[in-house]
Parts: C-alpha cells; structure tokens; sequence
C-alpha cells in the first residue's frame, strides 16, 4: 500500500509483491496502470480476488501512474515492489515495454488525452472493460471447480455401477456396446476394449449375431415404443446347470426426445426362479393331497369290496377254470391299483419315518452291492468313490436308500447301450454330499425344469415320482438337490445331506 509518510504506512508494497519482476518475465500483457490511490486501490483489490493462477501466467503489472498526486507515496521493500510515477507519460518513458495501459479513474477527459498519446502498439483499457475482463477471468475459475465436481460426480456413479451384481451395458441405437461395468467384465474375464463395439446379444447370450435369438428382444421393443422392456432368457452354465437371467432395457433420449442409447441390465434369477418352481410343487403336492384323500375314500372302499368278492370266487370249486383265470386278473388289477393308491398317499404326506445316524459311505457300498447285477445286465462300469472323512448323516437310513436306489435306475434307463456310472461321497462346509452321475443321453433343455415334478415321467412306464419323492425326502430333513445335465454327455444328480452335528441329545422324558 500506499506510505504518505513513513509513520503513517499502509500495506501497499507487501500487497503488489505478489506481482514482482519474477511474475513479470515472459507475460503476454506488460500492465501499466494510471488512477489515483482509491482508484489503484479498488482495481488491486478486484484483480487479486477474482485472477488466478492461469490468468497471473498471461498478465504482469510493472508501473503504476498517480496523475495529481503532490506527494508520491513511498513504498517499502522497493527491490519487489511496483514503482510509481507522477505522470503516465513517465510510467511510459520508464518502461517502454508495456503494451497495454488500464485507465482505473474513468475520468473522461483523463481518457481523452490517453488515446492521441498511446502508440498503436499500446491498447488501452478503460475503467469499465478492466472490471469486465477482471470478471471473466473467474469464468477460468468456475469452470475448473465444475470440472471437478463433474469428474467426483461422474466416479461416484462408476463405483456405484460397478458394486451392481446385475451385468450393465451402454449400447447405441445399433446395440452395439459402448460401455460396461466391471460386472461384466469380470465374467467376460475381458477387458472393456475388447467389448466395445460388440452387439449385446454376444455379451448376454454368446450368440454372436446382429439378430438376438430372444423370443421378445427388450432393446428392439425399446427402440419401437420409447418405453423400458423386458423378457426372461435361459442358459446352461459350463457345469450343465441351468441358469435363467432377466434382461431389462431402458430408453436414453436426446434433447429431441428420440431414443439415442438404451441401457440394457441382465440380472441373474436363478435362485429366484427355483424357489418359485418349490412353491409351484408345494402347491401342487398339496392338491394332490386333496385328490388322494378323496380318492383313498371314494376309491379303496368299492375296491376293497371288489378284491373281496373276486378272492371269495375264485376259491369256489363251482368256477371253472377260464373264470378263476378273469378272477386272477380283477385280483392282481385290484392289487395294482391298491399300491398305485398307496403310493400316490405315501408322496403326499409328511416323511414320518425315524430319523437316525446313518453312516453314508457304509450305505453306498451296501446299495452298490444290490445294484452291481442290474449295472452288469446293461454293461454299465459302476464305480464308487468314497471319502473316508464324510461325517454321518441325519436321516432315515432307508429313505436314503430309496432315494439313491432311484437315482441309479434313472442313470441305468438313460444308459441304454452301456456306459459308466459314478457314485461319490464327499464333504463340503455345511453337508455331506451325494453324487451320482452317468455318461447317458442327458436331459433335454425343454423339460429340464419338470424333472423333479410329481407324475412327470420320459419313459411309457412307472408313476413319474422317483425324482419328486428323492426331492421331497432330502427337503424335509433339511437338505438339497442339484442337477447339472448336458445332452449326449450326461447327467450328475447331487443330494446336499445335513451331518449329525456333536450336541447332546435331548431327554424326550423332559
């Protein structure tokens, strides 16, 4: 600041030192400024709060003209401070190298007299264009903190995207990939280069093809309506298991309103499909609970009447021998539909068997033995592989049975012309695990979902409750069953067994 008098000092030199003669080399704008010390004091103060660093880089202020003043002001620490003169023209004799004079009174006449004496290589800027252009240079300012806002903004969204578990893509009108999450990436084990440009279909399917194999394609439906669409697919995994995904696509618009990108998001539900299948069998069993509890009523009485009369027949000596033979058969039909009954009550009701340790490798060796006849009839190689360190099951020793018994007739039928056939124990963190797997003619993708379901059955015989019953025996012990399947390769049944924890038993006296 300005020093009248050495006793009476203001800041004046330590404010302009910022702009000393190390700002000063190689400036695009040399700066002269003329006015009087409020006038200097005013632009000073707008010029240090509204420049920045960029603007400092183009512009540097050498002299300072204080036309009128009778007393110049001294100024401390001259070597780094702004000197001042009496008269323009002695500002500009001193320093021929400005090139641009700022005129901070705004006195008019002052600014007549700066236009005839300024060379053409000077360019003076009146009092209203220096505010001006003081202020446009916090334009400079505003945009680099709404860059920056935009970049924390903008990686924000990233981190959130990427954390989704649902497959996220950003695709053109032409449903070509223009960005993906790190979702995808992970399963394509692919780096985003490599996707982009690539048609979603081949991202979501594998097909890779410029028409998608779905039966109602979301992104084609998006672009016709402008609306969000969405349709359910299916796949089998590398292990053969079926998976089903849900793919949606939302429309992105242009300042006209017309679908310019669409977003497309596959979600896996496969977990939810299942339970959705359980419940669609629960309620189905419990029809059928109703059924069998009519027909067991409506049904078994008459044939109960009917097994009694034909019995009373055929031991009659009055029968000749053509009749005892039609007797045999209402009687041996009569049976058939008895166990049929029986059976079908049998599935429908809760298992109330005991449950009790069942020690699994010592009832795979005993099952195997019973069925190693059956295996050699058909030239099928059984082979069993037991692990030693499998803890005991909690469950009925015989239901286990039934349910593995059930599993190797199936493999057996799908294995027609021979093959080999695998049983396995083993244990993982929560179960003891059952395997059974065949190299037959495996199960088709149509009918994969209806393979535990009651009375559904491939073959012209039997009552389609094998797999429905071995399903309904491991879920009320607390366990579960997996099927992985390929066509022409095979199919491996898996049954997820509850171990026998190591607590006390409980006193049933108490």
């Amino acid at each position: 600041m300005f020093c009248a008098a050495k006793k009476e000092c203001t800041t004046f030199g330590q404010e302009v030192k910022l702009l000393s003669s190390e700002l000063n080399r190689d400036k695009r704008y040399i700066i002269g400024v003329i006015g009087d010390i409020p006038a200097l004091l005013t632009f000073w103060q707008m010029f240090k709060e509204q420049s920045n660093v960029e603007a400092l880089r183009e512009i540097g202020v050498v002299a300072a003209a204080l036309p009128g003043q009778s007393v110049l002001p001294e100024l401390q620490d001259d070597a780094d401070a702004i000197p001042t003169y009496a008269s323009y023209r002695a500002m500009l004799d001193s320093h021929p190298e400005i090139n641009m004079v700022i005129e901070a009174t705004g006195r008019n006449a002052l600014v007549h007299e700066l236009r005839n004496y300024l060379s053409p290589s000077v360019t003076l800027v009146e009092k209203d264009a220096a505010s001006f252009f003081i202020k446009l240079l916090t334009s400079d300012k505003m945009w680099v903190a709404c860059k920056v806002d935009l970049l924390h903004t903008q990686n924000m969204l990233k981190t959130i995207i990427d954390q989704l578990d649902q497959e996220i893509l950003f695709l053109d009108r032409e449903g070509r990939v223009h960005d993906a999450n790190k979702t995808v990436l992970d399963r394509m084990k692919a780096s985003k280069k490599t996707l982009m440009g690539r048609n979603y279909c081949s991202i979501f399917s594998g097909v890779d093809s410029p028409e998608c194999e779905y039966e109602k394609d979301p992104f084609a439906r998006t672009l016709k309506t402008g609306e969000p669409a969405e349709t359910v697919t299916n796949a089998v995994d590398s292990d053969g298991r079926m998976q089903y995904f849900r793919i949606y696509t939302y429309p992105i618009f242009d300042e006209d309103g017309a679908v310019n990108h669409v977003v497309a998001i596959r979600r896996d539900i496969t977990q939810r499909t299942s339970m959705e299948h359980r419940l669609q069998q629960a309620e189905k069993l419990a029809s059928i609970g109703e059924l069998s509890t009519y027909m067991a009523h409506e049904i078994r009485n008459p044939l109960f009447t009917i097994s009694g009369f034909a019995n009373s027949l055929i031991r009659s000596e009055s029968i000749d021998e053509k009749a005892r033979e039609k007797l045999s058969i209402i009687l041996d039909e009569s049976k058939r539909l008895d166990t049929i009954l029986k059976s079908l009550m049998n599935f429908t009701r809760p298992t109330e068997a005991q449950v009790a340790e069942v020690d699994l490798n010592e009832l795979v060796t005993t099952t195997m033995n019973v069925m190693s006849l059956p295996c050699q009839n058909q030239d099928v190689t059984a082979t069993i592989d037991l692990d030693e360190t499998a803890a005991k099951v909690k469950a009925n020793p015989d239901l286990i049975k039934q349910c593995l018994i059930n599993l190797v007739k199936n493999s057996l039928e799908a294995m027609g012309s021979g093959g080999k056939l695998l049983v396995t124990t083993a244990m993982t963190t929560d179960y003891v695990v059952l395997t059974v797997e065949d190299t037959g003619h495996g199960i088709p993708l149509d009918i994969r979902e209806k393979i535990f379901s009651p009375f559904f059955s491939t073959r012209g015989k039997g009552s389609g409750l094998g797999l429905a019953q071995t399903r309904k025996i491991v879920d009320e012990i607390g366990g579960n069953v997996e099927l992985t399947s390929k066509e022409g390769v095979g199919t491996k049944v898996t049954l997820y067994l509850p171990p026998l924890l190591a607590v006390a038993e409980e006193d049933e006296s108490e």
